[in-house]
């Protein structure tokens, strides 16, 4: 992998997504902070993409399932060119092509639609079935929060995943350890994340969620194992944006132009420091 271009990416991603939430004036920017890192990783130098052909059949898919989040997978999506970035500008706004959730009908490059937490898991098993069953060689991704684990859902859907090998399906867990309404730990214990998913039988890997060269390397084991597959990714909620890191309740914030300017600075001068350690 090129680090120094994924830490680019995730320093633009990261940009682009506070742009987007700003002018709005609000958004899910904790949650949608603490993935910036896997979705450059992902996006940059794993999955087979093409921007100028989004509907190519053969292509590797994401399915966003904790949909609000959605800001940081648009900033992918504008980054890596699949529409203008100044389009970021109209999220959440009247006649939007940016819902608050993410919709395949409305964006380019977003191929399923999410947002009801718990029932992303089980529509990438559907994706990675029907890859499957066309004889695609390709790769199905779902990126799940730790909170919405909490939900059966996602382990009958563990259940269908191990039941039927499929070994096209890479599950990223987002496990900022935060959800909209506490620790996870307080809302309900999560107990052993990788025990669980082992115990189904999947191959499992757990990574620094914001060291891109960790979150490749997790990648790679899982594509390798031939199994399916799940990369815990241990992330901060809020991640890389200076004034989200701070409060005890940053699932959702209001902030204005002054934070917004602050923050991307601030992108700024981690992303020299990052690079200058990278070459060293």
């Amino acid at each position: 992998m090129d680090k120094k271009r994924c830490l680019i990416a995730a320093a633009e991603i990261r940009k682009l997504a506070i742009t987007a939430m700003e002018s709005a004036g609000f958004g899910h920017i904790g949650g949608s902070m603490s993935i910036c890192d896997a979705l450059a990783v992902l996006y940059g130098e794993v999955m087979n993409i093409d921007p100028r052909n989004p509907e190519k059949e053969d292509r590797d898919r994401l399915v966003l399932s904790k949909g609000h989040c959605g800001p940081a997978l648009y900033a992918t999506l504008a980054y890596k060119g699949y529409f203008p970035q100044s389009e970021l500008l109209t999220l959440n706004a009247n006649g939007t092509r940016l819902p608050s959730h993410c919709d395949r009908l409305k964006t380019v490059g977003i191929d399923i639609s999410t947002g009801s937490l718990g029932q992303g898991l089980s529509l990438a098993s559907g994706v990675a079935v029907g890859c499957k069953m066309k004889g695609l060689n390709n790769y199905t991704y779902v990126i799940v929060g730790d909170g919405e684990l909490q939900e059966g859902q996602n382990w009958e859907a563990v259940q269908f995943i191990a039941h039927r090998c499929l070994s096209n399906l890479i599950i990223l867990v987002d496990n900022n350890k935060r959800q909209l309404d506490g620790y996870t730990e307080q809302v309900c214990r999560q107990f052993d994340i990788r025990a669980k998913f082992e115990a189904f039988g999947l191959f499992a890997a757990e990574v620094d969620g914001h060291d891109v060269e960790a979150v490749y390397n997790g990648i790679s084991q899982a594509i390798n194992s031939n199994m399916p597959s799940v990369v815990i990714l241990n992330t901060e909620k809020g991640h890389g944006c200076c004034f989200a890191e701070i409060p005890g309740f940053n699932h959702y914030m209001v902030f204005d132009s002054e934070q917004a300017d602050t923050a991307r600075r601030e992108i700024d001068r981690r992303l020299e420091v990052s690079l200058k350690d990278a070459l060293r």
